[in-house]
């Protein structure tokens, strides 16, 4: 069976990452979305793709179309999501799924009302590096979990800033776009949920309308483990990693928090340190592959909604808790 997909959203992130990665895993491109016409039928040509439509109607009623992928800015995510899937399309949906927790909740309620699959796009779980974190974890090799660290500061490239640093409307800010990657990630590594978190962020001349452009903070999870986090969009020259510390060990991740499948992890024991074997592979072609078998009946996406509503839900209760100073308890309502 091949997907057919329309994209909703003539993204930078379908163009670089995600039509390669349909194409790549046997699906098809076969139209564009862009509310803005000229551009739509620019992106298309340059991009190989069929068509091009100016509204969601025209492209969730096209017969032609199996599948959506939602690119889209924050806040239009949950009233796309939903008309895809009313439309009997499958969604595949970039982070966060929405602006609210109880909107996130009408896309998963309305893809599992249509039959359809919701997936949301949080391409870190499926890095070579996080899955070989999770499986040693899930092996005993450090013993009992206890704390982890997540450094996600970057630069943000000019050809991204818009509207991630001056519309709050939208969704920007550097927590609702890199903390919640932090989140799906810790939680796919770890096995278990975030509970409570704490936090303060930075405003350090990047980002406008008083938006955060970084954030330093701690989650609490379900069985007492502490996760530090520090994510920007303001850090030139530092490496991403992940670590996490257990009772017999620890786990190193360098440049692991990335689109591309980089980085390495060493586990530290008292018997010394060991480089983990990673099979590197395209992170979204893993999470096509998924996709397409779920579609087909067979398994799950790689990140359900439901994971995409934990991540939101604990990137509003970071945004929450850096506003007021106290700890936020987070609340997703699964």
């Amino acid at each position: 069976m091949t997907v057919r997909w329309g994209l909703i959203g003539a993204s930078t992130i379908a163009r670089e990452w995600v039509i390669g990665a349909i194409r790549a895993t046997g699906g098809e491109v076969v139209s564009v979305m862009s509310s803005n016409t000229e551009r739509g039928h620019a992106y298309a040509e340059e991009n190989g793709i069929a068509k091009a439509v100016s509204s969601v109607e025209a492209l969730v009623s096209d017969p032609g179309i199996d599948a959506v992928y939602i690119s889209t800015t924050n806040e239009l995510h949950r009233d796309q999501a939903i008309a895809a899937a009313r439309a009997g399309k499958h969604v595949l949906c970039e982070k966060p799924l929405a602006m609210s927790v109880a909107d996130a909740q009408a896309m998963v309620k309305a893809a599992r009302d249509a039959g359809v699959v919701l997936a949301t796009n949080h391409h870190l779980r499926n890095a070579a590096s996080h899955r070989a974190m999770r499986d040693a974890i899930a092996a005993g090799r450090i013993g009992k979990p206890l704390s982890a660290r997540v450094f996600h500061a970057v630069y943000l490239p000019p050809h991204l800033q818009g509207w991630r640093l001056d519309n709050p409307a939208a969704g920007g800010g550097v927590i609702l776009d890199i903390t919640v990657h932090d989140t799906d990630t810790l939680r796919f590594v770890l096995g278990q949920n975030p509970v409570k978190v704490v936090a303060m962020s930075q405003s350090g001349g990047m980002g406008k309308a008083g938006l955060e452009d970084a954030v330093m903070g701690v989650m609490t999870f379900e069985d007492g483990l502490i996760a530090q986090f520090h994510d920007g969009f303001t850090t030139r020259f530092a490496e991403t990693g992940f670590e996490v510390h257990g009772t017999e060990g620890s786990l190193i991740g360098r440049n692991v928090m990335t689109q591309r499948p980089d980085g390495s992890v060493t586990l530290r024991t008292a018997s010394g340190e060991e480089q983990l074997p990673l099979e590197d592979r395209n992170l979204y072609e893993t999470a096509l592959v998924a996709f397409h078998n779920a579609v087909a009946g067979k398994g799950r996406p790689s990140a359900t909604g439901e994971d995409g509503i934990w991540s939101l839900a604990t990137g509003l209760a970071v945004v929450e808790a850096a506003k007021s100073g106290v700890a936020v308890s987070v609340k997703t309502g699964l």
